[in-house]
Formats: structure tokens, sequence, C-alpha cells
């Protein structure tokens, strides 16, 4: 678990994590970002995943498929992002 930092929404702080290992490499293209993995992680309610990860797939990080779940999104070729 990490330590928060009491001035930031939690869950800005746990989508600049993931962030940061998509853009790592950590969390490569089409890997499994499971919400309840992510909630033991953090020792956080599922909403504080949920608003992290809606925050991710406005920027286009994930994709998000009904009954399957949240995946990294894969990358673009032409050196964007």
């Amino acid at each position: 678990m990490i330590e928060f930092d009491p001035t930031r929404p939690k869950w800005t702080q746990i989508a600049d994590l993931i962030r940061d290992r998509i853009a790592t490499g950590e969390y490569p293209p089409r890997h499994l970002l499971s919400e309840v993995q992510i909630e033991r992680e953090f020792g956080v309610a599922r909403m504080t995943v949920r608003k992290a990860t809606a925050a991710l797939r406005e920027e286009g990080l994930i994709t998000t498929t009904p009954g399957m779940g949240s995946f990294v999104a894969e990358r673009s070729e032409d050196g964007a992002g």
C-alpha cells in the first residue's frame, strides 16, 4: 500500500501511478487492470478505483469491455503520445 498525499484525491494518485506503470511498460498493452487487485493494493473502495480507471479511459490509455474488464490500450506506432 502507498502513503497517499492528503492534499490530493486518492483516485488521481492511483491514476498517476497506473499511468506511470503503463509508460514504463510494467503494464504492457492488453494487460488486464483488475479492479479487485487495485482495491487490495491501495486499500481503497471500488468507487475510487472506478474514478481512476475512468480518467485513464478518457485519456485513451485503457479500454473497457463490458463483462471482460479494463485493459491497457495498444500503443500507436506513429510516435504520438
